[in-house]
């Protein structure tokens, strides 16, 4: 053999073995994809009567529309975290983005700015229902197969109430929850190392992640803050108990302080201000009494005539509650059966079938999901008053059914494993079961689409709200975001930037019936003179006038105290309250010089000062976990 022929063999083996290395890198089964991509699919049918119904009347959407408007409005003038929505109460604005948490109004402003308004919210759906599909497929991989799990994943998008949050609700913030619950439930329950010491089962790896997603659930929605606080509580406390080990009360005390300190940017400010507004009409106790957790039960019945009209919505949705619970327990049941003959309890009950790979999970991870529907349906009942009362800020969830949320992803997880046949089954049934759920979860998407919409001409035409919007005309405020005692019902319409007064509590508009907040024209007199704002921004105001006489400005803003108000140079203070909450300032006769500016006050640094020592703990977190996740050496 010629040496030439010998390098052109080595040359082409070199080029073999550099090919082989590529290959390596292209996965060997694409089938692994498969899950996740039927997941994405399934998202995608799930959002499709959002596109082919176009902008959805639910209970929050106008609430979001306008929020992601005004973050994005704020964003354009160079405010980064916005504090103050300058549209609502007819733009005299409310501090809505200190209370409400960022995650889900930042996201939508965002796909604002790359998509139009109208597939604004069918994006947003698309994407929440692809991440709580995909974290349920996470968690139940912990114990199914990979074909039963991503029929969890699935399962999850049609259940009852995650339909009912995304058609009827259109309650983005606690559609996120759907995502961060199986998450929680993954890492809290998660043990990697049952022969390990308590630190080194403990920080496994799932601590920082666990923190993380506490983190997220507060910064999405403040009731799914609450729920995944307690849920985490329960569920580390029943592990504890099961698995004879302190290890999950250990990883969950360090994840809850971290978790909670993280977003402290919002939440020691949210938690702060609260006394500079009425957020107790959040509750009932103040205002709407349809929002008393008294009045929520299930299948209520009630005399007064102005919750009867709830009481149809919260029997429907009781319906919900019970059929997702009654799958759940039901499914649990099936598993019973069919494990009994090999195993003892639950912890053979949830040794899940499918492709071949049974896998024997402790019962330490698997009894807490079993019961967290049970717990669900007794804090849906009557009897549960005194914990809702005992517990702090769970009255804050205003609706028991609220706590459905968290039996999604075990209820799909139990529902997969109990209708995906065994590996013994014979071959026609597993496609058979998957036909079946296709077509379930086709008819669960068309139901839901023929009996959750609901219509309304004020919000179904976005074109025209956007309109509005523009015009500056702006919209009712949120009544839990008002001022102490102001009322929202009177902030009159149409108001000019200010409005010269005598005295502080002049009315400035007249109401068109009693239904409809006042209105404001300069034929009525109200004003003696008005002026022009030289600067109108989210968090900024400038006024040069010249008044003909000593009086006030009622401005159309709200007054807040983190706004800085200077007139001429000089500070103003103790400014007198109106009923509607707008801003009076006192001002001389003559030149008037009047700046009102936004002021970072001592919660907010507060706040930002422990998210940054969380940020720095969850750094040094991370390779801590690393080391001792590692396996001693001999």
């Amino acid at each position: 053999m010629s040496a030439s022929s010998v390098v052109v063999k080595s040359s082409r083996a070199s080029r073999f073995a550099r090919a082989s290395q590529f290959w390596r890198l292209i996965p060997e089964k694409p089938a692994r994809f498969a899950g996740p991509s039927l997941i994405l699919f399934a998202a995608a049918l799930a959002a499709a009567p959002i596109w082919f119904h176009g902008p959805v009347a639910g209970d929050d959407f106008e609430f979001h529309l306008v929020s992601w408007l005004n973050a994005q409005q704020s964003w354009l003038h160079g405010i980064p975290y916005p504090h103050w929505a300058s549209s609502p109460n007819f733009g005299a604005g409310e501090p809505r983005f200190i209370f409400y948490p960022p995650l889900t109004w930042m996201l939508g402003a965002a796909l604002g700015l790359v998509l139009p308004w109208t597939l604004v919210p069918v994006a947003i759906t698309f994407l929440l229902l692809a991440a709580t599909g995909l974290a349920t497929r996470a968690l139940a991989r912990g114990a199914l197969p990979d074909v039963p799990a991503t029929l969890a994943g699935c399962a999850v998008l049609f259940s009852g109430y995650t339909l009912f949050t995304a058609y009827h609700r259109t309650a983005f913030a606690e559609l996120a929850g759907g995502f961060w619950i199986p998450l929680l439930l993954l890492f809290a329950l998660r043990d990697r190392n049952a022969s390990a010491p308590l630190w080194r089962r403990s920080l496994d790896g799932s601590t920082l992640p666990l923190a993380l997603v506490l983190a997220g659930c507060w910064l999405s929605d403040a009731p799914v803050g609450v729920m995944a606080s307690y849920l985490l509580a329960a569920v580390a406390l029943a592990a504890a108990l099961l698995a004879r080990s302190w290890f999950p009360v250990v990883r969950a005390s360090i994840a809850f302080a971290l978790g909670v300190a993280l977003p402290a940017f919002y939440l020691i400010p949210a938690a702060w201000e609260q006394r500079w507004v009425d957020i107790l009409q959040a509750t009932g106790v103040n205002g709407d009494h349809g929002l008393l957790i008294e009045n929520n039960w299930l299948f209520p019945h009630h005399s007064d005539s102005a919750l009867i009209q709830r009481d149809a919505e919260l029997h429907f949705v009781s319906l919900l509650a019970v059929s997702m619970i009654a799958v759940a327990l039901l499914s649990l049941f099936v598993l019973w059966l069919r494990e009994r003959p090999r195993a003892r309890g639950l912890a053979g009950a949830v040794r899940m079938q499918g492709s071949g790979n049974s896998k024997p999970i402790g019962h330490h991870r698997w009894i807490p999901l079993a019961c967290i529907p049970a717990a669900v349906l007794f804090l849906l009942l009557p009897v549960s008053l005194p914990v809702w009362n005992l517990l702090p800020k769970l009255r804050f969830l205003q609706f028991p059914w609220r706590w459905l949320l968290v039996v999604e992803a075990p209820t799909a997880i139990f529902f997969a494993a109990a209708v995906w046949p065994r590996k013994s089954a014979r071959r026609w049934r597993r496609p058979a079961v998957a036909g079946l759920c296709a077509l379930f979860f086709l008819g669960a998407t068309v139901f839901a689409a023929k009996n959750f919409f609901r219509d309304d001409p004020e919000t179904d035409d976005i074109s025209a709200f956007l309109s509005i919007y523009r015009s500056g005309a702006g919209f009712i405020g949120t009544d839990e975001y008002a001022p102490p005692g102001a009322d929202n019902y009177i902030v009159a319409t149409g108001l000019p930037d200010a409005c010269l007064t005598g005295k502080f509590n002049t009315e400035l508009g007249i109401a068109p019936s009693p239904e409809d907040n006042p209105a404001w024209r300069p034929e009525q007199g109200s004003c003696m003179a008005t002026a022009t704002a030289q600067l109108r921004q989210p968090e900024h105001m400038r006024i040069n006038a010249v008044t003909a006489q000593a009086g006030f400005l009622i401005l159309r803003l709200r007054t807040y105290p983190a706004w800085r108000v200077t007139v001429n140079g000089q500070l103003a203070t103790g400014l007198p309250a109106r009923l509607d909450g707008l801003m009076a300032v006192p001002v001389p006769q003559g030149p008037v010089n009047l700046t009102v500016d936004w002021t970072t006050t001592p919660d907010v640094i507060a706040g930002r000062f422990a998210s940054v020592l969380a940020l720095l703990a969850l750094t040094a977190l991370g390779p801590l976990e690393r080391r001792l996740s590692r396996p001693k050496s001999a």
